[in-house]
């Protein structure tokens, strides 16, 4: 094959893959995928489960010793103390100093232990809350989703209606022509033709919309070529409706993760107390240190006779007053010790335990005892609430299901009344039996009436998602 031919098919086939991926439509389980994986709210709540894992890890190191190391080098000047001799002297000398502590608690009211469970406790919190955001994204793009092809089937029939009505705008020239109807009623179809055309308008803009409303949860960024299949059958495919309220909600106390959220609060609230509680207990800590130290001036390294004054008298004998004399010496000085040799010499240790045992310290152990409490109580009132609350969204979201099938199929009742109507009032229409203004009227009956069945539709298929979520049926499926 031919560099240029090869060049062309694959050009060719980039260009089919563009095409192709502009005018891919996504699906709702694509769309919920796609957004538990990018979403930015869900990305934050991850983190939040990473802090869960670090403060785990800081849980743990209260089990393991602790360890210090400190070090200090220091310049003197003027008079003072040698470390090394006891003599003082005015000079300029310097010191290095180092040493370790090791610390470790051996027994802390329990509160290490209940510490680590509570971090064991805020991790699983931690998954919950990453599952229920991923829920209620999940909820969210549904509706979303729904929301666009509502719009776009709104679409379909605004534009329908104007197709119509430029239809009828010729037939009505055809019959002011042949003197069948008054040239007013041309003036009020073409008026309606131009209402028609506002309303295609506004629809496409609102489709846009609920597009880039969609795109967004989804975060992506091109929503000018983002769309989405056309699939909306009204079906109860799980055939939910045939449960009762009661079932729902016994299902829905299993599963539902908001209630997990509340049960694992509560356990953290109790672990909070535990260790506000320990705190009332004796403490006892090991510990173990080490020193040493350097000098860098001279020391005495021996002495030798005192040539300038080598005698001293120290007194006299008694009878004789002969002076009673002692030799004199003086010191001998060299350079410091070598810094290995004197931090060998000098090096110290100490090791022991400490035991402090509280009793009174001005009501702060007692005062965060009974804050802990008070947070125990809120955590139960909470659980409380939540199953309430969950009964109450429970037994709604049915009612609200039930009763958006009865509007949805009371709309497509009506619908077909309409349609009949809207038929019957062309023929006579065309023969010149009614006027312009009346037929209007039926027409915009008939978009109103098709307008409802769609907005009773999707409020239906939503609700429907709504109590299968209740039942523990995901949106999409694994």
């Amino acid at each position: 094959m031919k560099i240029g031919s090869f060049l062309s098919l694959i050009t060719l086939l980039f260009c089919c893959l563009i095409s192709q991926a502009q005018n891919k439509k996504w699906t709702l389980e694509e769309c919920v995928q796609y957004a538990v994986q990018n979403n930015i709210s869900i990305k934050q709540t991850e983190l939040d489960s990473k802090t869960a894992l670090i403060d785990k890890r800081g849980a743990i190191g209260n089990f393991l010793p602790s360890l210090n190391v400190n070090a200090s080098h220091s310049w003197n000047i003027g008079l003072n103390q040698d470390i090394t001799t006891g003599l003082l002297q005015n000079q300029t000398t310097q010191f290095t100093s180092a040493g370790a502590n090791v610390g470790i608690d051996i027994y802390k009211g329990m509160q290490n232990q209940n510490t680590l469970r509570r971090a064991n406790l805020s991790i699983v919190a931690a998954k919950y809350q990453l599952v229920k955001m991923q829920e209620d994204i999940a909820l969210n793009v549904a509706n979303a989703f729904l929301q666009v092809l509502f719009n776009k089937e709104n679409l379909k029939v605004q534009k329908q209606q104007l197709g119509i009505n430029e239809k009828q705008y010729a037939r009505s020239e055809e019959l002011v022509n042949a003197g069948s109807i008054p040239r007013g009623d041309l003036f009020d179809i073409k008026a309606t033709v131009a209402l028609n055309n506002q309303n295609v308008i506004a629809a496409e803009n609102v489709l846009l919309i609920s597009k880039l409303s969609l795109a967004q949860l989804l975060q992506l960024k091109d929503f000018e070529n983002f769309d989405v299949v056309d699939d909306s059958d009204v079906r109860d495919e799980n055939n939910i409706l045939a449960q009762t309220p009661n079932a729902i909600y016994d299902k829905a106390l299993e599963g539902r993760t908001e209630l997990k959220i509340a049960r694992t609060n509560l356990e953290i609230a109790e672990k909070n107390v535990a260790i506000a509680k320990g705190a009332y207990q004796p403490t006892l800590q090991g510990f173990y240190g080490f020193n040493s130290r350097v000098a860098y001036s001279d020391r005495v390294t021996g002495v030798a006779p005192d040539t300038a004054n080598p005698t001293s008298i120290l007194g006299f004998v008694e009878g004789t007053n002969q002076n009673v004399l002692s030799p004199n010496f003086t010191r001998v000085l060299g350079g410091p010790a070598p810094f290995f040799d004197q931090f060998s010499n000098n090096k110290g240790q100490s090791f022991g335990a400490q035991l402090s045992i509280p009793i009174f310290n001005g009501f702060s152990v007692r005062n965060n005892v009974e804050r802990a409490k008070v947070s125990l109580e809120r955590s139960k009132i909470a659980l409380e609430q939540q199953d309430l609350d969950l009964q109450r969204n429970v037994f709604t979201a049915f009612a609200d299901a039930k009763g958006a099938l009865n509007a949805y199929e009371s709309s497509v009742v009506g619908l077909e009344a309409r349609q009949v109507a809207y038929n019957y009032a062309k023929e006579k229409y065309d023969v010149g039996l009614m006027n312009s203004f009346d037929f209007n009227q039926s027409q915009t009956l008939l978009t109103n009436a098709q307008s409802e069945v769609i907005r009773t539709k999707y409020d239906y298929i939503f609700k429907i998602k709504i109590l299968e979520f209740y039942f523990g049926i995901p949106l999409i499926k694994n």
